[in-house]
């Protein structure tokens, strides 16, 4: 029953897979932030978004939330959280991603991703992809994109949304994440991942992972996969798969981002985020936040947490 239970909350629930990497803290292009390169964390805020907000990503100043049920997305000002404007999507908004200049949204309903510009929301187009697109991220030109019902990702060319490809992974992708030089796809029916050589898309392996896998990122030598269906968290090495622990964390677990140091998980019916050491999985801290916790994002300084439930942001 557990088990379903969380099949069900993790099928309604999409987020962008947050991927970063440990580089120094000098200033940022925005390629360096679109692929999250960047360090850092530490308070506690909470600001109003749209309805159902599920997923959160930074752009370099602003952070942008996916408001499921309101479709739209909310641009606030990081530093301070106020709201710089809120812009329809044309269906559930479900992953986001910024490739540098751009957000990438999925609709979850309608086989496709919007390419709205960062700075001033403008919409540049619709890309189709494959069934219930879930989830996005950039590999510094192309975007790939989770096609849940399909057992399969596509492949965009960012500047253009030209499809380059469309590869199979496992059962049930519902999340994907780049290393620097390969894609991972979390396959949620499956509990496996997937990794992709970005490059050619050419199918590098598969591993294993806990029960009901939905959320991943990467620390710069690790993936770290969210495991829903056992609570817990999977870090593996990115340069062959091998597992290099499990980690116990909140009660249906569903967000994860790295600070630089740390992992952050947002735990959805504890109304919590878990930080764990990187290095070593060692639990830090938990620590408070909205209703039904689920996207998870890093600024370079403060985390990021919306809340599902209660239609906020946390940052703490």
């Amino acid at each position: 029953m557990k088990c379903q239970r969380s099949l069900r909350l993790s099928l309604y629930l999409s987020t962008v897979s947050l991927t970063t990497f440990a580089f120094g803290q000098s200033a940022r292009t925005p390629e360096e932030i679109a692929l999250l390169k960047f360090h850092q964390a530490a308070q506690s805020n909470a600001f109003a978004v749209g309805t159902a907000p599920t997923t959160v990503v930074f752009d370099g100043s602003s952070i942008w939330v996916g408001n499921a049920r309101g479709r739209s997305l909310t641009k606030l000002r990081a530093s301070d959280g106020a709201v710089l404007g809120t812009f329809p999507t044309p269906d559930v908004a479900g992953g986001v991603a910024f490739d540098g200049a751009n957000i990438w949204d999925t609709n979850i309903n309608e086989r496709s991703v919007t390419k709205i510009r960062a700075s001033d929301g403008v919409r540049l187009g619709i890309f189709p992809v494959g069934l219930h697109p879930t989830a996005v991220a950039f590999d510094g030109s192309s975007v790939w994109v989770t096609n849940t019902f399909e057992n399969t990702v596509t492949k965009l060319r960012a500047s253009d949304g030209v499809r380059l490809g469309t590869f199979p992974t496992g059962s049930g992708p519902r999340a994907v994440a780049f290393d620097g030089a390969n894609i991972w796809v979390v396959n949620s029916g499956a509990s496996t991942v997937t990794k992709l050589r970005a490059s050619d898309g050419a199918n590098l392996g598969a591993f294993a992972t806990g029960l009901i896998p939905i959320k991943i990122a990467v620390d710069g030598t690790s993936v770290w996969i969210v495991n829903q269906g056992d609570n817990t968290v999977t870090k593996l090495l990115a340069s062959d798969g091998l597992e290099e622990g499990t980690f116990s964390v909140g009660n249906i677990p569903n967000g994860i981002a790295f600070d630089g140091t740390d992992v952050w998980v947002s735990n959805f019916m504890d109304n919590t985020v878990t930080k764990l050491r990187a290095a070593d999985g060692l639990r830090l801290g938990t620590f408070s936040t909205g209703q039904s916790p689920v996207g998870v994002a890093f600024d370079g300084a403060n985390i990021w947490v919306a809340n599902s439930s209660d239609n906020t942001v946390s940052k703490l």
